[in-house]
């Protein structure tokens, strides 16, 4: 069973860049595709970037595209999610989550996870 531990949330002015990351540890990370969601105050959760561990590959959600990136440290066992050019919508819970990789769920739905850290605060004022 895989245990997600998010860190570095907090808050920053509008414009600013940050970089949260996810420490993993146990399960075989080979077999998981990390994601990050977020949910915003009255809003449903969703999804923001996903890593599929084995291959790296990455995808976005078209609200962070081109200000996102999710890497992978796999000696470290973490994975990072940096965001530059925030904006005050990106307010939210960061989640980190952990999915089978060979899940039938799409990887942008929360259902294709299924271990979930405790989530990170990030507040970007305007």
């Amino acid at each position: 069973q895989v245990h997600l531990v998010e860190s570095g949330g907090g808050l920053v002015q509008a414009g600013a860049s940050l970089r949260l990351s996810c420490a993993a540890s146990g399960g075989n990370l080979d077999n998981y595709r990390l994601g990050w969601f977020r949910r915003a105050p009255g809003r449903e959760r969703e999804f923001v970037s996903m890593i599929r561990w084995y291959d790296g590959d990455t995808n976005y959600a078209a609200s962070v595209k081109g200000r996102a990136s999710i890497t992978r440290d796999m000696f470290k066992n973490t994975v990072d999610l940096e965001m530059n050019s925030l904006k005050p919508e990106d307010t939210a819970v960061y989640y980190c989550a952990a999915g089978l990789r060979y899940s039938s769920s799409g990887y942008w739905l929360s259902d294709a996870y299924e271990t979930w850290g405790q989530g990170t605060q990030v507040t970007v004022s305007s």
